[in-house]
C-alpha cells in the first residue's frame, strides 16, 4: 500500500536522504524545512503519514505535533517524530505531544518502513471512517461538532504470563484505567470479545504465542477493530517487525517504562474513541437514511427494496405478499382546526398503534404526509384483510389525547389491502392495487378496510 508522506526538518541532506529511501519503495513524498509550513502543507495537502524532525528552529517537533493534533482536520494523521535524541524524557515527550512514534537518527530502513506501512493501513481506515461521516453531514443526517476525546478511564486488557512484569503494568495503568490482567490466551480472547479498549500482549511470553495471539485477535471479526499495544524485546527484530505487519497498533520496549506505557496506552485509547465516534455515526446516519424521523418508523426508500425482494421471492413460487396502504381520514382538517404540532402529536400516535398491531415480520412504512403501507410477507389476501381490520377498530376504538392530554381528538383511517398474484406481479402493481382499494374506501365513506384482489 502506498502512501503520501510529508517529510519536515530544517536541514535539506536528511530531507533528501529521506525522500530518496522512501521514493525508492514508490511513496509520494512531500517536503517541508520548518515548522510553520509543514502546517500549512498538512492542512492543504492532507498526507497519509507525517515524518517530522523534532529539532528546528523557532518552532520545534513537539509544538508542531501539538498544532497538528488540536486542528480537527489534521488530528487523525499520523505523526512519526524523528531525532537525533534518544533519551527517556524526549521519547515520552513525543508521545505526550499526541505522536504516534518516535524514530532515532540514524533511521532504521527496516523500522521506518515496517512503521509506515502499519500507520498506512490506520489512516486508510480512518479516512474511510472520515469520509462517510462527511457524506452524512451533507445528507443533513450527522450534525454537531467533529468530537474531541480523551484517552483516560479506558478498559484495559493486559496478557501476559510474567506476573511481576504485569503487576507493574497494572499498578500504573490503575492510576487512569479500568486493567485487568489474563495470562491465559484463550481466556484472554473471550475477554477481549467484551468491552475492552485496548490489549496489551507480551510477545515474549514463556507460555503462550504473544504473536499468535495478535494475529488472532485480528482475523477475529469481534476484536478486529481492537487495538492492541504489543510488548516487544527491540534486540529481537523480526518479532518487532512482524508484530507491526500483522497489524498491532503499536509497539512497547522492554524494561517498561511505566511513563511510555501511560502515554502509549492514552494515545491507542484516544485514537479508539475517536474511530468509534465515527463509526457510531456512520450507523446513526444509516438508520436515519432508512427511517422516518417524526415516527420512527421505516421510511419508503427501505420499503422498496424490501418489498422487491418479497415479490421476486413470490415470483419464484414462494410465498405471496400483501401489502396494506392506509390514510388518516381528514387529516388536513386536524391540522388546520389545531395546527401542524398536533398533526404530528397524531401521526406519532398513529404510527405507535400501528407498529403495536401488525405482526413482528411485518414491515410498517411512513410513505409519506398522513399516507402508511404495511408490507406483509407470507401473507394472503384475506389475511392481510383481517389484520387491516384489526388495526382500523384500534385506532377508531379510542381518542387520540394530543396536546399534553388537554384534548381529545376521534381518529379514523381508511385501509386498501391487495397481495401480490404470480410471476407477472411487480412492487408498482400491488401498490397501485392497494391503493385503488383505499381510493374506494375513501369514495364510499372512510373508515373502512376494502381488499383489491387483481
Amino acid at each position: 500500500m502506498s502512501a503520501r508522506i510529508l517529510v519536515v526538518d530544517d536541514i535539506e541532506a536528511n530531507i533528501r536522504l529521506l525522500e530518496a529511501r522512501l521514493a525508492s519503495e514508490y511513496y509520494e513524498v512531500l517536503t517541508a524545512g520548518d515548522g510553520p509550513t509543514a502546517l500549512a502543507m498538512a492542512a492543504a495537502e492532507k498526507p497519509d503519514i507525517i515524518l517530522l524532525d523534532v529539532m528546528m528552529p523557532g518552532m520545534d517537533g513537539f509544538s508542531v505535533c501539538r498544532r497538528l493534533k488540536d486542528d480537527a482536520e489534521t488530528r487523525h494523521i499520523p505523526v512519526v517524530l524523528v531525532t537525533a535524541l534518544d533519551g527517556r524524557a524526549d521519547r515520552v515527550a513525543g508521545l505526550e505531544s499526541g505522536a504516534d512514534e518516535f524514530l532515532t537518527k540514524p533511521i532504521d530502513d527496516v523500522m521506518l518502513f515496517a512503521r509506515v506501512r502499519s500507520l498506512t493501513r490506520l489512516k486508510a481506515v480512518i479516512d474511510e471512517l472520515r469520509e462517510r461521516e462527511a457524506s452524512g453531514r451533507r445528507m443533513g443526517v450527522i450534525a454537531g461538532a467533529h468530537a474531541r476525546l480523551g484517552g483516560a478511564g479506558g478498559r484495559i486488557l493486559v496478557v501476559d504470563d510474567n506476573a511481576r512484569q504485569a503487576q507493574r503494568m497494572l499498578l500504573e495503568l490503575s492510576i487512569e484505567h479500568r486493567p485487568v490482567v489474563e495470562s491465559d490466551p484463550d481466556k484472554a480472547l473471550l475477554t477481549a470479545r467484551g468491552a475492552v479498549d485496548l490489549v496489551i500482549v507480551n510477545t515474549a511470553a514463556r507460555s503462550f504465542d504473544g504473536l499468535r495471539l495478535a494475529a488472532q485477535l485480528r482475523s477475529d471479526e469481534a476484536t478486529r477493530n481492537l487495538p492492541v499495544l504489543a510488548v516487544v524485546d527491540f534486540d529481537d527484530r523480526p518479532k518487532v517487525v512482524k508484530a507491526l505487519e500483522i497489524g498491532v497498533n503499536d509497539i512497547l520496549a522492554k524494561p517498561i517504562d511505566p511513563e511510555e506505557l501511560a502515554a502509549r496506552t492514552r494515545t491507542q485509547i484516544r485514537r479508539k474513541r475517536y474511530t468509534d465516534y465515527l463509526r457510531d455515526n456512520l450507523d446513526h446516519s444509516l438508520e436515519l437514511a432508512v427511517t422516518d424521523q417524526l415516527t420512527g418508523l421505516h421510511n419508503r426508500r427501505y420499503m422498496q427494496t424490501r418489498l422487491e425482494a418479497l415479490i421476486k421471492r413470490a415470483a419464484a413460487g414462494g410465498e405471496p405478499v400483501a401489502t396494506l396502504v392506509i390514510d388518516i381520514d381528514h387529516f388536513k382538517k386536524i391540522n388546520d382546526s389545531f395546527g401542524h404540532q398536533v398533526g404530528d402529536e397524531v401521526l406519532r400516535e398513529f404510527a405507535v398503534r400501528l407498529a403495536s398491531n401488525v405482526r413482528a415480520i411485518d414491515l410498517p412504512v411512513r410513505y409519506g404526509g398522513e399516507e402508511f403501507v404495511v408490507v406483509m410477507p407470507d401473507t394472503r389476501l384475506k389475511d392481510a384483510h383481517r389484520i387491516a381490520e384489526r388495526v382500523r377498530l384500534h385506532v377508531a376504538g379510542s381518542p387520540f389525547r394530543v396536546l399534553g392530554g388537554e384534548e381529545l381528538l376521534s381518529v379514523t383511517i381508511s385501509i386498501g389491502v391487495a397481495a401480490s398474484t404470480g410471476e407477472a406481479d411487480t412492487p408498482q402493481a400491488l401498490l397501485r392495487r392497494a391503493d385503488e382499494a383505499l381510493y374506494e374506501a375513501k369514495a364510499t365513506g372512510r373508515n373502512r378496510v376494502i381488499a383489491k384482489a387483481a
